[in-house]
């Protein structure tokens, strides 16, 4: 397995270069048919390759989704070389994800009924792949992610729906030492909408998060536009919606300001009630492998499994690596911890292959 991490690791990946995730789908695309015996599909959507690979001759019931893109730029092998010293791997992109994918090509291998999707626009936001991955969750029973873990191995239970905005600010332009009451002052009102986005954050764990702004064109004039940007993140669909709803109809403070609000939800939360009944599946398994009881948590990022989540298939997240560090200099992967999670890995997708006794069987999980 730590081979097989290496190579992924060593070939560099950064979302942004297509040349370099087209490289990086090749080198996986090997490793991946050494180790499952057979070789992926791959789907080129705006530039960008995407590997499926179907294992066996039955229907797919299991999706182990991944990706193989990192937010890494090319050069940073050379600062931050791919190593193991001490029990720990190190290398740009091997918690975040690249440890995960080797894990699901072994716990996969000689299976049948298992689609196994790795994307590679994941780390920006999945535009081309988006829709592919919604399209295979819509027919799987279950949805298994093999991001990196949280903290302490913590399986990823929820993970918070993303938002984006631009609150866009029209006013009047004049000269700000002449005559400054002829103009209107777009940067006032961005001020206003700022203090006014600020508001619609909630305690209970909906972040509303005013980010990059600009406004005016010189420092003797009286700015006539301007615009900033909102992160909302949200744990349910109906707070999601409920900010939503909020930004578009905020409206101008100064007279003869304008108001334009663009943008909207990016990706439906993970829900606890998405990923419960495979959290539970998860805690037999590893009590029947005598393996430690897994944790929970809940999380901000987002993941493909929201997406997988949003179109109504039971979802559990952060089935990969167990380290830390991720998109920074200490990004690690602890060896030891690699075994026993791809055997829970294993394990419970042949649960969930079980035909008629499928535990999630009648789960009435919505596809819309």
């Amino acid at each position: 397995m730590l081979d097989e991490v290496r190579a992924l690791v060593e070939c560099e990946s950064p979302s942004s270069d297509l040349d370099a995730v087209a490289r990086s789908a090749e080198v996986v695309a090997a490793v991946g048919t050494a180790r499952l015996g057979v070789a992926p599909e791959r789907i080129v959507l705006d530039g960008r390759t995407h590997l499926r690979w179907r294992l066996g001759d039955g229907p797919s019931r299991v999706l182990l989704l991944g990706h193989h893109d990192t937010v890494w730029p090319l050069g940073s092998l050379a600062e931050h070389p791919c190593t193991v010293e001490d029990g720990v791997l190190r290398g740009p992109g091997c918690f975040d994800m690249k440890a995960g994918l080797v894990m699901a090509f072994h716990a996969a291998a000689g299976l049948d009924g298992v689609t196994l999707l790795v994307t590679g626009d994941e780390e920006v936001g999945s535009r081309s792949s988006r829709a592919l991955v919604e399209q295979e969750a819509r027919t799987a029973a279950a949805a298994l992610v093999l991001e990196a873990s949280a903290d302490g191995g913590a399986l990823k239970t929820e993970r918070k729906g993303i938002s984006l905005y631009e609150v866009r600010v029209l006013g009047r332009a004049a000269h700000a030492g002449l005559e400054p009451e002829r103009g209107v002052n777009a940067t006032l009102e961005l001020a206003h909408q700022v203090l006014a986005v600020d508001t619609l954050a909630d305690p209970s764990g909906t972040t509303v998060t005013a980010t990059a702004a600009r406004a005016g064109t010189t420092t003797n004039t009286v700015p006539a536009a301007g615009s900033f940007a909102v992160d909302v993140r949200a744990r349910t669909l109906a707070e999601q919606e409920r900010v939503d709803q909020a930004m578009h109809a905020l409206r101008p403070v100064l007279p003869s300001a304008r108001v334009e609000v663009v943008g909207g939800p990016n990706r439906p939360p993970l829900e606890a009630s998405a990923s419960a009944e495979l959290f539970e599946l998860a805690r037999r398994v590893a009590a029947r492998l005598g393996l430690p009881e897994p944790t929970a948590a809940a999380v901000g990022g987002g993941s493909d499994g929201n997406l997988t989540a949003g179109v109504g298939t039971p979802t559990l997240d952060g089935l990969g690596a167990v380290g830390g560090g991720a998109h920074a200099a200490d990004e690690h992967v602890l060896v030891e911890e690699l075994p026993g999670r791809t055997a829970l890995l294993r394990a419970l997708v042949e649960d969930l292959l079980v035909g008629p006794t499928n535990p999630l069987a009648g789960s009435g999980a919505a596809r819309p």
